[in-house]
């Protein structure tokens, strides 16, 4: 167990280093900041369908990790994901000191401004529930969303080509982005917001809707994405420490056997 734990240490260290670095900042921030939206309802004007402004940021992560799935593989997409969600939480963990000091928001030096002050300081740091439900959320639909989008790149005779890359991400992101909405929603929004059932699924159904379309309008940049990446032998030392452990396991087996 413990050099088994060593081994995935020492994988894990290796591909944070291998992801371009831009991509783990926008990735990580995305993840930051949609979960940091979702605390804002948007006004639709019905009372049976309700969205949050999460998704204006969420096709972004959702993409980013179709494209890392589809390079990386799904274990090392899922790892990551975890990653953000541990940097998101430090985060919050700032944003929870910063509103328990006693001083002024910029916005409430205006009349009314302790409500102001005072609901700057929930929003931002007392929101808990929020942030764990969103983790949930977004954990949940990482797994449902990274091996969905392996399994079936397994189906095409050319995974690397655009057809396979497009259809494994408009599913994989349609189902991960209803599991993630249809989680946070029942978590957090249900129970701490009040909506009511009907809400949370016509939200995690709206919420699919639109932030697939956002993914197929920015699908192509995705494909670019792996295709320059795969010309450049990003990740290669990943790689070749992934597969030397493998075939030092596969030994080890065969010693044991």
């Amino acid at each position: 167990m413990k050099q088994r734990l060593k081994k995935e240490w020492r994988e894990f260290v290796c591909l944070v280093k291998s992801v371009p670095t831009l991509t783990t900042v926008f990735f990580v921030m995305s993840v930051f900041a949609m979960n940091l939206l979702a605390n804002k309802s948007v006004a639709l004007g019905v009372d049976w369908l309700a969205i949050d402004c999460g998704i204006i940021l969420s096709w972004f992560a959702f993409l980013t990790m179709d494209v890392l799935t589809k390079h990386f593989g799904p274990k090392a997409a899922t790892e990551l994901s975890v990653l953000a969600m541990f940097i998101e939480l430090l985060f919050c963990l700032f944003m929870f000191i910063g509103s328990i000091i006693p001083g002024m928001w910029g916005e409430s030096f205006v009349d009314g401004g302790d409500i102001i002050n005072t609901a700057l300081d929930k929003t931002f740091g007392g929101a808990w529930y929020v942030i764990l439900g969103s983790m949930l959320a977004f954990i949940t639909s990482s797994v449902v969303n990274n091996f969905i989008n392996y399994g079936l790149g397994k189906a095409f005779k050319n995974p690397d080509g655009p057809a396979a890359f497009v259809l494994r991400s408009y599913v994989s992101t349609a189902v991960g982005q209803f599991v993630d909405n249809l989680v946070f929603a029942f978590a957090v929004s249900h129970l701490f917001f009040g909506w009511s059932a009907l809400q949370c699924v016509t939200c995690a159904l709206t919420g699919m809707v639109a932030e697939l379309l956002f993914e197929v309008v920015f699908s192509f940049f995705g494909y670019r994405t792996c295709k320059r990446w795969r010309n450049s032998g990003v990740g290669a030392e990943y790689f070749a420490l992934v597969g030397a452990s493998n075939e030092k396991s596969a030994g080890q087996e065969e010693v044991s056997e």
